[in-house]
């Protein structure tokens, strides 16, 4: 059997129509596939290669720590220097009192970990989110999932969500001293790129302090640099409770973690005890692949190029079947007509040598997320081919 023919027996399938490209070789930017045909990658594995694929420090990291050791214990009772020297890393460039951090397996882990932490801290257990939202697919983070297309199969789930919408009165009216916890996305990615309203963000932040409610960022999907800061809550002027981080985190390798205080992670130490726990996350060669990950972020200056790349793509992406250009950083979401309109264009792109991909709210629009690394050259040949394709 070809291992086209082993995928689609023996690996659980998640749609009725996967791309199915057969992927021998990624590297830098490009991918390459059995057939020897290679594709410039316009979504970084969905915002998690933004230093490219398979980057020479990370490479080197992740065979340096494999060498002294892989997995030995359940996370959290012995001292491995990768997770520790990371979490000391990223408590660096956080503010101060995000400063402890609990290292998951992936994103959805860590929505589900704050989570119970916002429930353990303050004793409540409704939560206000947003329709559009999307945290992951495990059953806590679907319950936050802000689509009953997705949700509405696997109910019954937690109950006490409240859903309302991004930027709305509404949204903030709905907080009260019931509420554990409001979790939103700094950026709405699904949705096709929509913006928080600064004004509403503090009068958000405000109602939290007020209430005693814990303020959990989202920025799995759009940290590590891929809207122009670090941290895309570093444009706001306002701070979290807890963040979550996935996607980018582990430099290409599997991770995610909630951020918090000390003070509030220690509430999973007691009554009970090992109040949150997992076998593999904060695996020490994901650590080290992360860490490095994040060095080479910060050597090679990736972040300062955002806004110049972000803004050629604005340029260039100018046609009468585009009726939108929606972005953040190297974060973009192209609107078209239709869905079937944007599928066309993607399977006409990959004939060319391009991938990428839609959202998952938003169909219509096609889904721009390239490693930070992408050079002008690259962002004119990837306008020109979608253009053509148009």
């Amino acid at each position: 059997m070809t291992n086209r023919q082993l995928f689609l027996q023996h690996l659980a399938q998640t749609s009725p129509a996967p791309i199915g490209i057969e992927i021998v070789k990624a590297q830098g930017n490009y991918l390459h596939d059995v057939d020897g045909n290679t594709y410039l990658d316009l979504i970084g594995g969905i915002s998690v290669c933004n230093i490219g694929h398979s980057h020479p420090a990370v490479v080197a990291a992740i065979t340096a720590q494999a060498k002294q050791y892989m997995h030995i214990m359940v996370y959290g009772e012995l001292v491995q220097s990768p997770q520790s020297q990371y979490a000391q890393l990223l408590a660096s460039f956080l503010p101060k009192h995000l400063n402890c951090v609990y290292f998951t397996n992936s994103g959805t882990e860590a929505t589900e970990g704050a989570l119970k932490l916002a429930r353990r801290v303050t004793g409540r257990t409704d939560v206000v989110c947003a329709h559009n939202s999307y945290h992951g697919s495990t059953l806590g983070a679907l319950s936050v999932m802000g689509d009953e297309y997705w949700r509405n199969a696997y109910r019954p789930l937690l109950p006490g969500i409240h859903h309302h919408t991004y930027n709305s009165p509404e949204f903030i009216a709905a907080i009260d001293h019931n509420t554990s916890c409001v979790i939103i996305e700094t950026i709405q990615a699904e949705v096709g790129i929509q913006l928080p309203d600064i004004a509403w963000l503090r009068q958000l932040r405000q109602r939290c302090t007020d209430t005693g409610t814990l303020l959990i960022f989202d920025e799995i999907q759009c940290g590590f640099g891929r809207t122009g800061s670090l941290w895309a809550f570093h444009q706001y002027g306002m701070e979290p409770d807890i963040l979550l981080l996935g996607k980018a985190l582990g430099g290409g390798m599997p991770m995610g973690a909630f951020v918090a205080s000390h003070t509030l992670m220690q509430s999973l130490t007691h009554n009970p005890v090992l109040g949150h726990i997992t076998t593999f996350g904060g695996h020490p060669v994901c650590c080290a692949a992360g860490m490095a990950g994040l060095q080479v972020l910060l050597q090679e200056q990736l972040i300062e190029q955002v806004a110049a790349k972000e803004q050629l793509f604005h340029q260039l992406l100018v046609h009468p079947s585009i009726m939108a250009v929606r972005s953040k950083g190297l974060l973009l979401a192209v609107q078209l007509e239709s869905s079937e309109k944007v599928m066309a264009v993607l399977q006409q792109c990959l004939t060319l040598g391009l991938f990428s991909d839609w959202f998952l709210f938003a169909p219509h629009c096609i889904r721009i997320a390239p490693p930070l690394t992408i050079t002008e050259s690259e962002i004119e040949f990837a306008c020109h081919t979608l253009l053509s394709c148009l």
